[in-house]
């Protein structure tokens, strides 16, 4: 039986066709289907590259012990003058010249076995200038540390071999990377029995070279006498590169 529903201009419509007009009203995305997901293949690539290094970053320190602040405030500044004023002469410009530590502590001697009822003894002051230097001449690093340590450095830092210019050797990689990535993403896809189609994403994660770490020891004043072996070995400088291929069909 037909159901006739009053509206609100006072005639009656059919229930039936409320219904399908409801029915007409659903959003569409609940009719039509997900696109299909493109096919692809995904590979990585690495690119390394060695090179010699052209820069030499070096960390050493001036460090002075007295029994008042002031001397050895004065001594230390002394013995840096001349190490920074010998650097200069050797040609290393300001800007390869920088401060990158300094401390005044007061040393104190502890009493043994007192079970802490007696307080430390003040007994001076020790001060410590730490400089970095960048040395764009590496076959001058031995006679510069010979030197430095004859005008007063007496504690060494690191040294640290890089270039001052990597962007063409990162290139190089960059193109090794790639190739890399060509090559395994053409296997994968002969191997599957599949068309390789366009590139579709590339992204890089380009790291930092992999420089020669030189830890050096505490310096003494004998190693003035005689020059510094220095080996200074290879960069190597590494880039991944992530790749996305359509399969054509």
């Amino acid at each position: 039986m037909l159901r006739l529903r009053r509206t609100l201009l006072g005639g009656f419509v059919p229930a039936l066709a409320l219904s399908v007009m409801a029915a007409t009203a659903l959003p569409a995305s609940a009719q039509t289907p997900p696109p299909q997901r493109e096919a692809v293949i995904e590979v990585s690539g690495e690119g390394r590259v060695s090179v010699a290094p052209d820069m030499a970053i070096v960390s050493f320190s001036v460090v002075t012990d007295a029994k008042t602040a002031r001397e050895a405030l004065d001594a230390n500044s002394k013995s840096m003058t001349d190490v920074l004023a010998a650097l200069r002469t050797s040609g290393i410009a300001d800007r390869d010249l920088q401060t990158s530590g300094f401390a005044v502590n007061p040393q104190y001697r502890y009493p043994e076995n007192n079970n802490g009822n007696e307080p430390p003894t003040l007994i001076g002051y020790q001060v410590a200038n730490t400089l970095t230097v960048r040395l764009r001449e590496i076959a001058k690093l031995g006679a510069i540390i010979d030197q430095a340590v004859t005008l007063g450095v007496n504690q060494g830092g690191s040294i640290q071999f890089t270039n001052d210019k990597p962007d063409a050797t990162l290139n190089e990689a960059r193109k090794s990377a790639v190739a890399d990535a060509i090559a395994k993403a053409k296997t994968l896809a002969d191997a599957a029995g599949v068309k390789l189609g366009r590139v579709i994403e590339i992204n890089e994660n380009a790291g930092r070279p992999e420089p020669v770490p030189m830890m050096a020891r505490a310096m003494a004043k004998d190693l003035a006498e005689a020059a510094v072996p220095i080996a200074n070995g290879e960069n190597n400088y590494n880039v991944t590169v992530n790749l996305t291929f359509a399969i054509d069909p």
